[in-house]
């Protein structure tokens, strides 16, 4: 029994719901993307590792681009051949995961210090 197609979403729905849910995230050439930018290759690395592990989770996998100092994340559901669903839930999630700031938060977890190169991170946006 094969599972069923999940609907996708008309590129006008999918611009709306990235300018409501994702502002940060761009519909181009079919797919929702985001470039995160890092501060270093080390940097690259833990957010290539994040989402691979948030996308491994969800069982829902994107394209990945990545140089020194920057990644590129791209969604699109190949089955239903579009947005759906499950890539706004799993864009979010990354968006989630990878803007974290800990050192905003005041509970604890203070985060990379600012100051110090050797310990740069995620360029926050």
């Amino acid at each position: 029994m094969s599972p069923q197609r999940e609907e996708s979403y008309a590129p006008e729905q999918v611009a709306a719901r990235l300018t409501a849910e994702l502002p940060k995230w761009r519909f181009e050439d079919g797919w929702i993307r985001r470039t995160y930018k890092t501060s270093s290759w080390k940097g690259t690395l833990m957010v290539i590792n994040a989402v691979g592990h948030l996308a491994e989770a969800a069982w829902h996998h994107p394209d990945l681009t990545a140089s020194y100092a920057w990644v590129e994340v791209r969604l699109m559901t190949h089955t239903a051949k579009g947005i759906t669903d499950k890539d706004f839930a799993l864009a979010a999630k990354i968006e989630e995961v990878v803007q974290w700031q800990p050192g905003t938060e005041g509970k604890g977890l203070e985060g990379t210090p600012r100051d110090d190169l050797r310990f740069a991170y995620v360029k926050y946006d």
